[in-house]
């Protein structure tokens, strides 16, 4: 049976977009059943209802604290009945119960190769530290700000002259790749969380997916 999943945005939402036009292959073993927004404005959700997926904006500005905010978020993704949450773009820092509600069903996708460079501006900070290997990781949240055990990473490289936004649109291409892997991947059961790390079945068989240097088995 397909896992239902419940995606977070903020903004546009690309990275929701790549698991939706995912999703649609019968073969997929996970469906996008709502679509949540702390931003009213976010375009990702007029994007959302035109596909036919219910999008619900839910604006933190209009809760007292961050976890009546959170009680509306588990409302909603309880009446969708998700299995799963997946967070694309979404720039609210979330409580330890919340992230404890959603205990290893909720993934995150983070434009740097974590461990290294947690948090914001990235790509800033990789360029001027020189590195020469950029990328991005799946993991599945916890309550510290972008850990938790990581289900695939993909590399992409710092070329001469790089700026900021030019390597952020090269990474950005390789998460709509890797992101909807690494779903899969969760979603089927063939990663697993055991022992604070994850445990990915093989398949010798199997091809390759996605065109990327994948740290992650193939699906």
């Amino acid at each position: 049976m397909k896992k239902r999943v419940g995606i977070l945005i903020s903004g546009r939402g690309s990275n929701m977009m790549s698991l939706v036009a995912a999703a649609r292959d019968p073969a997929y073993p996970a469906e996008i059943v709502a679509v949540i927004s702390n931003r009213p404005d976010a375009p990702g959700l007029d994007w959302a209802k035109a596909q036919g997926i219910p999008a619900v904006a839910i604006d933190h500005k209009a809760y007292p604290t961050r976890a009546a905010f959170e009680a509306q978020m588990q409302t909603v993704l309880t009446q969708h009945r998700c299995d799963l949450v997946a967070c694309c773009g979404f720039l609210r820092l979330m409580t330890a119960d919340f992230v404890n509600l959603w205990h290893d069903r909720m993934l995150n996708i983070h434009p740097a190769l974590l461990p290294s460079y947690k948090g914001l501006h990235t790509h800033e900070r990789a360029l001027a530290d020189g590195v020469r290997i950029a990328g991005c990781t799946v993991h599945v949240v916890r309550a510290e700000m972008d850990a938790g055990p990581i289900i695939g990473q993909a590399a992409v490289a710092v070329l001469d002259g790089d700026t900021p936004d030019s390597l952020a649109a090269r990474v950005l291409a390789a998460e709509h790749q890797l992101y909807p892997h690494a779903l899969a991947l969760f979603a089927s059961g063939r990663a697993t969380v055991t022992g604070g790390s994850i445990h990915i079945e093989t398949a010798a068989t199997a091809a390759p997916s996605v065109a990327l240097t994948l740290f992650s088995p193939p699906v």
